[in-house]
């Protein structure tokens, strides 16, 4: 099983229809949450959202994944709760 990429941070650019978050697309994110979505295509999807993203975003992205990954919880969350 492949997590979703879901990092808590869900606005969506309204240039590039991606969100800022997890760069993934709106038809993106339905995909994840069909039964029948494979987890190839998932592990392709993870690498072509990682590759739309650069710099800090980029970073944040991947920070934020492996402590998800890790812990079942965005680093978003996190820090909402121990606020």
């Amino acid at each position: 099983m492949i997590i979703s990429p879901c990092i808590s941070i869900c606005k969506t650019d309204p240039q590039t229809g991606y969100c800022y978050g997890c760069g993934r697309s709106n038809e993106e994110k339905k995909l994840w949450k069909l039964e029948d979505t494979s987890d190839q295509w998932k592990s392709e999807n993870l690498t072509n959202i990682q590759e739309r993203l650069s710099g800090w975003q980029l970073e944040s992205f991947k920070d934020s994944y492996k402590y998800k990954t890790e812990n079942g919880i965005s680093l978003f969350k996190k820090n909402l709760i121990n606020e």
